[in-house]
């Protein structure tokens, strides 16, 4: 079931977007429609506990703590 608050803003996007970029995201909604979705069970993912050094999952919080929310739209656009 479609989220109406989700489609109102899909919609919105959709009518600013050239007819080759509506394709696009129809093309990208349909793989993802049909991507199965990969389940790994716990047991599994507890053989990769410790696989990462501390200094390493430190950096990777750091660079997650100072990007948290912000995104550069310019890298995402072909403007």
């Amino acid at each position: 079931m479609i989220n109406p608050s989700i489609e109102k803003l899909l919609l919105a996007q959709l009518n600013k977007m050239s007819s080759e970029q509506q394709q696009q995201v129809l093309d990208f909604a349909q793989f993802l429609a049909k991507r199965k979705p990969v389940v790994m069970p716990g047991k599994a993912l507890r053989s990769l506990a410790g696989t990462i050094s501390h200094e390493d999952a430190k950096i990777m919080l750091e660079a997650s703590e100072e990007g948290w929310g912000q995104a550069d739209l310019k890298a995402w656009c072909n403007e």
